[in-house]
């Protein structure tokens, strides 16, 4: 974000972020009290949530509660949407390398059906900007929109992005070598 020094550790970085951020969610209709985040530690825990804060251990949220907003933090790694097209739930998932690895996106395609009743055909999922070969050795968007198709959903969308080659417009943890802000992806359920 233009104007905030992000030369930082990841938590430095988000502790000076957090104002703007603040900021987007009230400039669109997002009330900061009512934002449920995850901790994001790159592994395969998808949690529900039904009320805000930090959701230690995980790295995707769920949830059939209109106007609590999911939100993640990536700088390479992907944010995948997940929405009902009948408007009962949603899920935001952080997927880097690792949650690929450990099919984090097909848990929580998984847990969708098995917590709500959703059917994955019923499901739209978007990948977001993240970074991809050649700044990346692995593919993992490609693998992430693969575990989604396998995992039934109905529609997939990755708007094919690289982080990595739109520093100006995204933050990159590979190209910034670690030393970058973080974009905070939010979903929710209208009312």
């Amino acid at each position: 974000m233009a104007g905030v020094d992000v030369d930082a550790d990841r938590a430095t970085a988000l502790a000076q972020l957090a104002p703007a951020h603040e900021d987007f969610l009230r400039r669109h209709r997002f009330d900061p009290a009512m934002v449920a985040t995850a901790e994001q530690v790159h592994g395969g825990k998808v949690v529900m949530v039904g009320g805000p804060g930090l959701h230690r251990g995980a790295d995707a949220l769920v949830t059939d509660r209109p106007g609590l907003t999911l939100g993640i933090y990536v700088a390479d790694c992907a944010a995948v949407y997940l929405a009902d097209q009948n408007g009962r739930a949603v899920g935001l998932v952080h997927s880097g390398r690792a949650g690929t690895a450990l099919n984090i996106t097909g848990r929580t395609i998984d847990l969708m059906r098995t917590g709500f009743g959703i059917e994955p055909a019923d499901l739209v999922v978007h990948l977001s900007p993240c970074i991809r070969p050649p700044l990346y050795e692995t593919d993992f968007a490609a693998e992430i929109a693969a575990q989604a198709r396998d995992a039934g959903a109905g529609q997939v969308i990755d708007d094919g992005i690289c982080t990595g080659r739109e520093v100006g417009r995204y933050y990159s943890y590979r190209v910034e070598r670690g030393r970058t802000g973080r974009m905070l992806a939010v979903l929710q359920l209208l009312p």
